[in-house]
Parts: C-alpha cells; structure tokens; sequence
C-alpha cells in the first residue's frame, strides 16, 4: 500500500523529532530475517529504550536534514532499520551487536554518533561503552580511591602497635604456660 504525502509528512516529522533528541544512530540490513525475528528485535529495542524504525531512505534522509545525522544519507542505501539511542548512546550498537550474533542476517551497515559517520566495522567499539550507570560506577570508584588509601595510611600505626600489643600478649602467655 502506497503512503501518501500526509503520512510521509508524519514520519519525516515523527523521525526527526526522534532524531533531534537521539544520541546515535545504527543502520542495518534486515534482509533475510523473517518476520518473528524481526518481532523479537523489536521487542529487545522496546526493553532496551531504542526507537527503531524501518523507513525508506528518501524519507529518513528527508528527516536528518537539520540534525546531527545528515551525515548517514551517504550511507542510507538499501532495505535498512534505524535505531535511535536515546539516552544511552551506545544502547542501539549494543542491540544489534547482540542481536546479530544470533541472526547473522542482520549486517550494520553504518552507525553515527554525535554527528560523526562510523563504519560498521566500529560497532564493537561503541556497543563497549559502558552505560550511565557503569561510567557514574567507575568515576566514583576513581575519586574514592585516594581516599581510601589515605585512610589505611592513617590507619596503618594503629593496626602495627595492636599487632605488636597482641604478639606482646601471646609471647607473655607463652611464658606463663612455661613457668
């Protein structure tokens, strides 16, 4: 069934509105999956906060127009499905990385963040992000650490002479035992 211009105007509208808000995109080849692996990778994208759309490249190169991804209508060729990381940037590569070692039918075939064009060969890389939550982990665990180390220096005297006392004590009862 052929679109006409009004619902091609609502998904050029529904898609840039996706993609002024988006952090990355990832295009990929379906061709060859049939229709409930298709469901299932929906349904990943849905519980993984990705947008994903299948959408001709005339409308999605229409709909980056004005947005950081102009830079994906080069690659923009063939039956592809968009996804759209909307707070994690590297929610989509991470999707389709996953997704692809089960069905190797699905091929990235261009990925962009932040207005940058990246190969597919450079999905590994950006599905190896770590997400909100790990980077916050990993800073925290970064600032804490000279802070620990400070205290186990303060604390170190202490644990040597309660040491020493309790060798004290352990070579006096020894004596005792003896005498």
């Amino acid at each position: 069934m052929a679109l006409r211009l009004e619902g091609k105007k609502a998904i050029v509208a529904e898609v840039a509105k996706v993609a002024q808000k988006a952090t990355s995109v990832v295009a990929a080849n379906y061709s060859g999956l049939t229709v409930k692996q298709v469901t299932h990778l929906r349904e990943s994208a849905r519980n993984a906060g990705v947008y994903m759309r299948v959408i001709r490249n005339t409308l999605a190169r229409r709909a980056f127009e004005g947005t950081k991804f102009s830079c994906m209508d080069e690659a923009l060729v063939g039956p592809l499905v968009l996804a759209f990381s909307l707070d994690d940037p590297a929610a989509a590569a991470r999707l389709f990385k996953d997704f692809s070692k089960k069905f190797e039918k699905l091929q990235v075939t261009a990925l962009s963040i932040n207005g940058a064009l990246l190969p597919a060969a450079d999905l590994n890389r950006l599905a190896s992000l770590p997400t909100r939550d790990e980077a916050i982990s990993q800073l925290m665990s970064v600032m804490i650490a000279p802070i620990t180390q400070f205290v186990r220096t303060l604390a170190a005297p202490n644990v040597k002479l309660v040491r020493t006392f309790a060798a004290v004590a352990a070579d006096k009862e020894k004596q005792d035992k003896i005498n």
